[in-house]
């Protein structure tokens, strides 16, 4: 049975001050599920800490498409936006952008000092952030007349489906969430069911 769960961050956090050489990182995790909220956070970060020298950060979206980016923001190439992504990947980790803000401190750190600071920030953000399980799953619509109502909620609550939406007029709509690796038996339950339409969303 393919994993139908993944791991994501419940809210934004900010990590414990790294220092090297002088400089200073500050790690940021937030939880993301789309590029405007990523453009929007960095923003926010880059206006709070208008002083620092750089603001490089990595993300990633997605369950099963994924999609992720990492940016070194002015760092040598692959100094900063990678070992910052590579912490995500070590938490195994989704949807979830994580910034790290350098304030410099005059000494050069080196493409070494500079893997190590960002990775360790970023590590230290995850760290402080508060991390959940959840599960991926589809949804669907169900259509049907008023009287199959006691029915179909019968095999909703049997089958522990969980209600996202509902409309009751004269014909009912619904529209469930299901994990996935129950959705085809689901599927099929409501298929089988005389009297109601299931179509995916």
């Amino acid at each position: 049975m393919k994993n139908d769960t993944y791991k994501t961050i419940t809210k934004p956090a900010k990590g414990e001050l790294f220092k090297d050489k002088n400089s200073k990182f500050y790690g940021f995790t937030f939880p993301v599920t789309n590029e405007d909220q990523i453009k929007q956070h960095i923003e926010d970060v880059r206006k709070t800490h208008y002083a620092a020298r750089h603001w490089c950060y990595a993300y990633q979206l997605g369950t099963e498409n994924i999609k992720y980016r990492a940016n070194d923001d002015g760092e040598p190439s692959n100094s900063a936006g990678m070992p910052i992504y590579g912490q995500i990947q070590s938490f195994g980790l989704t949807n979830v952008l994580i910034i790290v803000v350098r304030y410099y401190g005059g000494v050069k750190l080196g493409v070494g000092g500079l893997i190590n600071a960002y990775r360790t920030g970023a590590q230290l953000a995850l760290e402080a952030s508060y991390i959940i399980e959840k599960t991926i799953n589809k949804s669907y619509q169900l259509k049907f007349e008023y009287k199959n109502m006691s029915k179909v909620m019968r095999l909703l609550k049997d089958n522990d489906v969980e209600i996202s939406n509902q409309t009751l007029e004269l014909d009912c709509l619904l529209e469930i969430s299901v994990r996935k690796n129950n959705s085809d038996k689901i599927y099929e339950l409501f298929e089988q069911f005389f009297g109601v339409e299931i179509k995916e969303l």
